[in-house]
């Protein structure tokens, strides 16, 4: 899908009811982490006799789509009737011809930026003893940074066009990152006790 070209859609509706199905409008729309990104309502009348299928094309021109989304992102064709319904679906991949600073792209990048404030914290109070004495507690410190890790993977290969977003592939990204962010809290050093106050004085009294 380019924004920059009229797209011609043509879509194939099969009626297995013994009842007419009247179809009003046809919606496009692309999904990635359960949020939506764009929608295209495109009204089609037209009826679908029982037991039969009817095909209808008709143009479609995504102008302000290279502000929306980017890369391959799952899309859904769907046939709504006049209640406003859906009657029928069918889900694919489209390959986005947007820019970086559309939606998506702002999306992903945001989720960058806050995984990256999540490490620097992780590390920084690692390095200068304050994280929680706790080994469990250390590793829900890590854990935010190991989740926007996965879904800055799984957004990057959407974006680069290897691997559209979707279950099969969030799933494994997001929750073997998350878990590899658990352990690394889990094994982290124990940050140390503090000296008991008596202790405290006394050291203060030799100085």
């Amino acid at each position: 899908m380019n924004p920059a070209d009229t797209a011609r859609v043509s879509i194939t509706v099969r009626n297995n009811t013994n009842t007419v199905q009247r179809v009003k409008t046809v919606r496009i729309s692309g999904t990635a982490l359960a949020l939506t990104f764009f929608t295209y309502d495109t009204t089609v009348p037209f009826d679908v006799p029982p037991k039969s299928s009817e095909t209808r094309a008709f143009p479609l021109e995504p102008t302000d789509l290279g502000s929306q989304a980017l890369g391959l992102l799952p899309v859904t064709v769907e046939a709504i009737d006049v209640q406003r319904d859906v009657i029928a679906s069918v889900e694919t991949t489209g390959d986005i011809k947007g820019s970086l600073w559309s939606v998506y792209g702002a999306f992903g990048l945001g989720v960058l930026v806050l995984t990256a404030l999540s490490w620097a914290g992780a590390l920084i109070a690692l390095a200068r003893r304050r994280l929680p004495a706790n080994r469990w507690q250390r590793a829900m410190r890590f854990l935010p940074a190991g989740i926007g890790t996965g879904l800055v993977a799984v957004i990057s290969l959407s974006v680069l066009r290897l691997v559209a977003p979707s279950p099969t592939a969030e799933i494994p990204f997001i929750v073997g990152a998350a878990a590899a962010a658990l352990l690394l809290g889990y094994v982290t050093p124990h940050p140390g006790e503090q000296m008991p106050p008596s202790e405290m004085d006394t050291v203060r009294i030799q100085r």
